[in-house]
């Protein structure tokens, strides 16, 4: 199993809005993340925009295409893009894991 994380920046004019967004995450967006293998997945999100994302999967590269690959995704994407700071496409695809240096089971 992998765990992922990575960071994203909000813009703070929408912080609020992004919050809201995700109180009622689209139902078949939420099966298509489970479908492909994404688990445990949180989001959390400081006052200034910095979003930590962190999630568990058998294999990041092949959850990421197998998202990619939906339709539910493609809609969602497009809607978040416009959240983000700094980002130069979709924010599936902005994603930068983190090298993890410490774990403790």
């Amino acid at each position: 199993m992998q765990r992922v994380c990575f960071l994203l920046k909000v813009r703070e004019e929408r912080l609020d809005e992004y919050r809201e967004r995700h109180r009622e995450v689209w139902p078949d967006m939420l099966d298509a993340l489970s479908g492909a293998g994404w688990r445990n997945y949180s989001l959390f999100l400081r006052e200034d925009g910095l979003l930590v994302g962190y999630l568990e999967t058998d294999d990041f590269d092949e959850a990421r295409r197998a998202m990619a690959a939906t339709e539910a995704n493609a809609r969602w994407q497009a809607e978040m893009a416009p959240f983000f700071e700094e980002l130069d496409g979709r924010p599936d695809e902005g994603m930068r894991p983190l090298d993890e240096v410490f774990h403790l089971d």
